[in-house]
């Protein structure tokens, strides 16, 4: 059975801004099939969904514009695993600190968060983090212009945090955030993760 690990898995991945292929590209290399999206059509039939990182009021902006936004929304409703990266994440917060006035947001997941949390001096960096949901090992990570999550509600699990304690990974039921960019890191652990939570809803 472990040689068909995700064998009709299809992912749908928004390809209006952000590095889309290489989620597409780490998908494929664990088995399932990556599908870009970019108009609501694209969204027939699909398992599960990643937001990529970009420019989260670029993005919204693009949602509204291809009709996808109430079509997320409704995906959402109906139970199917979204994964939001870094602007992705954003967009999936039902607060957020500083977005800027009628920015399109599928306000979904139960946290509050704050955009490029890390300032102009910290724009990009690496770190190694500890997500127990993942193993033991550490998981490389890179922060570019990344959020952070300022507090989450109820039902929503903290996975990683920063040495300081600022929350960059979390999952709400079917939902999963992550502050930073996981499809450069060459460990796809996290990828593994989110289809697991959508092996589940497939049973």
């Amino acid at each position: 059975m472990s040689e068909r690990r995700n064998p009709a898995m299809r992912i749908g991945v928004l390809a209006l801004q952000g590095d889309f292929a290489a989620h597409i590209k780490m998908l494929e290399g664990l088995g399932a099939e990556g599908k870009a999206v970019r108009l609501p059509e694209h969204l027939e039939e699909i398992d599960g969904i990643i937001i990529p990182g970009g420019e989260s009021t670029t993005i919204g902006k693009l949602m509204v514009i291809y009709n996808l936004q109430e079509v997320l929304q409704r995906k959402i409703q109906e139970g199917v695993p979204i994964w939001g990266t870094c602007a992705g994440l954003i967009l999936l917060a039902k607060e957020t600190d500083n977005a800027l006035l009628g920015q399109p947001l599928l306000a979904s997941m139960n946290i509050r968060v704050r955009r490029n949390a890390f300032g102009s001096q910290r724009e990009s960096f690496e770190t190694d983090l500890s997500v127990p949901a993942l193993g033991e090992a550490p998981f490389h990570t890179f922060f570019i212009r990344g959020p952070a999550v300022e507090s989450v509600g109820p039902g929503v699990e903290v996975l990683a945090t920063l040495d300081d304690g600022t929350i960059v990974a979390v999952r709400e039921g079917t939902l999963l955030g992550t502050a930073f960019h996981p499809e450069v890191s060459g460990d796809p652990r996290f990828h593994q993760y989110f289809l697991r939570i959508v092996q589940g809803v497939k049973g």
